[in-house]
């Protein structure tokens, strides 16, 4: 009880001297300050640490402001350390005190790394969205200001907040993952803010650098994000599918690029040699590692003989020396130079071993068991020096050859291995296990955190299965002006069969119309337009006409008068895909008419489909909703490789209005059918009745803008697009993604059976 007393009665007296403590602390930072600011902002700052003060946050944060914003006023301006006062006071408000005392602290560090007033205020902009935005995350992203602002210029570090922000939505348990860099993501994403090379860059070149090179096309993906150290990702072939890193950390510009043609060429050289799998047996981890890194200098020695210059893509990034530590990694490391590099010396006894080993004459290098007989030598050599190995920490050097476990068949191991073994092999299933499951928990990542959303989601789904076809597209965001890769993704799930009768139906009761659109549609010619010579009137003078002509007057002839010549389009030469958008608002009664949105959509798209198909104009239908940006659903309703037949006039009739609007992914994906089409014309027809949206879009010119940008995109490879808007107030919007001249709106929607046709009539004529 005594103590509880004298407790009671000296907390005033101590909170008293606290307060006085701080009082006379405060006088200390402010007369220290003078020494930075002019007479001209002292005052300024002075009225700025006095507001803080006076705000009741507390003794801590003024004197946080006040030790650290002086220091911004050389590397910056005195103008910078004042209105940073500001951006304190609104993290003390919105986020807490602690983080609003780690902000000055942070800003110095900025500063130091941003050579610029109008850099560093752009950082603080950004701060300040993230403390309005996500302000459980800030304090994440104070604390590694360092190794943010040490990679990333301000736009940059703005770009990666905005694609945080973009992909974790409003989960702040995913935005403190993101922010704090144990998100899986985080690490990729900032990379390519940073601007590094990163696989999806190269995608393309590599692809055509595997046929070039091998004359092989296996399948090639990016391996799913992990929150495993990226350090120690390497490329993995498995069953003739190859996984490649998004980044090789510490790789940068013409480096980074040629690390990644190093391992996709070491990968080539696996799929051409490696033609068996090794059987683990009884072997140790080291034999297992060592017989991998022989089949490693196996496949590249006789790659190197079809083609001696690998050696130059290879060897630099062998980096082991001559020196060093007896440890098992550094020692495998200088086995792996030496049988690359002939020039390489190395007075280590059991590298001499090795090399001799693998280049005695007797070997038969098209013969991988040369690499099992070897390794296990090798290993028991080691063995017997007493070196240990640890399986759990080991990764291949150098950085560009694959993990080698496509190398390895561990179904049938028994469960009485010994422990290292077990743990080497566990490890191994790991690694081949890893990329489904990473799949699997980003498919589903969505649904843990918010129980009753999802639950209604999944109910949505019970009449729909996927077709097992994904892709992934980049997606644009205005803020940063650059597009995202493989941010959106496309699933194709199959159409629902209903009754092709209703299209039959439609078709009946609107004869008069189908006979006089069809009788239009015939009039039209869209093909290459063909060159006649030698005629009586057009648009251009015959060369070739004209000279024979002069050539007749000059030896007194009369001349040929069929001097002109003319083009003509004798045969269409077109394709056409409509995309159909069936989010959830074309299930809305449309005004003046008795039928829905999506009704008058079909009834529009089976008159249309009717006409085109009876002409012979390759067509297809599509139709597209979306359910955030991994899950953006796209149904095939006809190819143009199929026929207009009952089962696809069963697959329109099916169709169901549902989720959201996230249209340029959709149509990013529907112009690679069309790029596939080798007509003169290639048309991407979109009928949409509503604003581009998506339930984790909150800015409302963000898929405005990314669709604008897809129309560019698909213009530029040759392919028109035009939308048929069907929201009276939609002008604006449709405009601003098409263009004037590539949109057009309907207000009376009862009207869009007979008007689609005849616009199609307008575009192609």
């Amino acid at each position: 009880m005594a103590a509880l007393t004298t407790r009671g009665k000296y907390a005033p007296a101590a909170q008293n001297a606290q307060q006085t403590l701080s009082s006379q602390t405060q006088q200390a930072c402010l007369q220290a300050g003078k020494a930075y600011f002019s007479k001209e902002y002292f005052p300024h700052w002075q009225a700025a640490c006095q507001k803080l003060i006076n705000a009741g946050y507390g003794a801590v944060i003024p004197l946080s402001y006040m030790r650290h914003s002086p220091q911004l006023v050389k590397p910056l301006n005195a103008e910078a350390a004042i209105n940073l006062a500001a951006s304190v006071s609104l993290a003390a408000i919105k986020v807490n005190r602690a983080t609003a005392e780690m902000l000055p602290k942070a800003a110095v560090i900025a500063a130091l790394a941003i050579p610029s007033a109008a850099g560093f205020t752009h950082w603080l902009n950004t701060i300040e969205q993230l403390i309005k935005a996500a302000p459980e995350s800030v304090s994440a992203v104070l604390e590694r200001t360092q190794k943010i602002m040490s990679v990333l210029t301000p736009a940059q570090f703005h770009a990666w907040v905005l694609t945080g922000l973009r992909s974790t939505g409003k989960d702040a348990l995913r935005q403190i993952e993101y922010f704090s860099f144990t998100d899986a993501e985080s690490e990729k994403w900032f990379r390519h803010a940073a601007g590094d090379i990163v696989f999806t860059d190269l995608e393309r070149r590599l692809k055509l650098y595997l046929l070039a090179l091998w004359k092989l096309q296996p399948p090639l993906r990016n391996l799913p994000a992990s929150p495993t150290s990226l350090s120690a990702r390497r490329i993995t072939v498995t069953s003739g599918v190859i996984q490649a890193p998004e980044i090789f950390p510490n790789f940068h510009g013409v480096k980074a690029e040629q690390i990644f043609r190093a391992g996709l060429a070491h990968a080539g050289a696996h799929l051409m040699f490696s033609r068996q799998k090794f059987r683990p047996g009884q072997l140790k981890p080291i034999q297992i590692a060592l017989i991998s890194l022989l089949e490693d200098a196996r496949v590249e020695y006789l790659a190197m003989q079809l083609y001696p210059g690998l050696q130059k893509l290879w060897l630099p990034f062998h980096t082991a020396k001559p020196d060093g530590p007896q440890l098992a990694p550094l020692l495998l490391a200088r086995l792996s130079r030496a049988l690359l590099d002939q020039n390489y010396q190395d007075e280590n006894g059991w590298v001499q071993k090795g090399r001799a080993m693998f280049f005695d004459p007797r070997n038969d290098y098209h013969d991988p068991a040369m690499c099992g007989t070897i390794g296990n030598l090798l290993g028991n050599d080691l063995g017997q020096l007493r070196i240990q190995f640890n399986a759990r920490t080991y990764v291949v050097e150098p950085p560009y050859r694959d993990d080698n476990m496509g190398l390895w068949d561990f179904a049938d191991q028994q469960d009485d291995r010994q422990d290292d073994q077990a743990v080497f092999i566990e490890a191994a299933r790991i690694n081949q296990q890893h990329n489904d499951r990473q799949q699997n928990h980003h498919d589903t990542s969505c649904a843990d955190h918010n129980q009753p959303h999802n639950r209604a989601r999944a109910g949505s789904h019970t009449d729909r299965q996927k077709s097992g076809v994904m892709a992934r597209y980049p997606e644009y965001d205005y803020l940063t002006g650059q597009e995202r890769p493989d941010w959106a993704r496309i699933v194709e799930y199959l159409p629902v069969f209903a009754d092709a009768g209703k299209i039959d139906r439609m078709l009946a009761a609107h004869a008069d119309l189908v006979h006089r659109i069809t009788r239009l549609i015939k009039a039209a010619k869209v093909s290459l337009p063909l060159r006649l010579c030698h005629q009586s009137a057009g648009e251009s003078l015959d060369l070739d006409a004209c000279i024979d002509a002069a050539i007749s007057l000059r030896a007194g002839q009369a001349p040929d008068p069929r001097i002109y010549s003319a083009t003509q389009r004798k045969q269409r030469d077109l394709s056409v895909l409509i995309l159909l958008d069936i989010s959830n608002s074309t299930n809305d009664p449309a005004q003046g008419a008795s039928a829905s949105v999506l009704e008058l959509e079909i009834q529009a798209t089976g008159l249309l489909a009717y006409a085109m198909s009876a002409l012979g104009d390759p067509f297809a239908i599509a139709a597209f909703c979306s359910d955030g940006k991994e899950d953006v659903h796209y149904y095939r309703i006809k190819d143009f490789n199929a026929a207009y037949d009952a089962r696809a006039r069963a697959y329109l009739a099916g169709l169901k209005s549902r989720l959201s609007t996230r249209i340029g992914a959709a149509m990013r994906h529907a112009a690679n059918d069309l790029m596939a089409e080798h007509s003169h014309r290639r048309l991407l027809l979109v009928i949409s009745d509503g604003e581009p949206a998506d339930i984790d879009v909150d800015d409302r010119h963000y898929l405005v803008e990314d669709a604008r940008k897809a129309a560019r995109s698909i213009a530029r490879a040759g392919i028109d697009t035009f939308c048929v808007g069907l929201d009276s107030g939609g002008d604006n919007y449709l405009h601003r993604i098409f263009g004037k001249k590539n949109a057009a709106v309907i207000d009376r929607l009862e009207r869009l059976p007979e008007r689609l046709p005849m616009l199609y009539l307008r575009l192609t004529a």
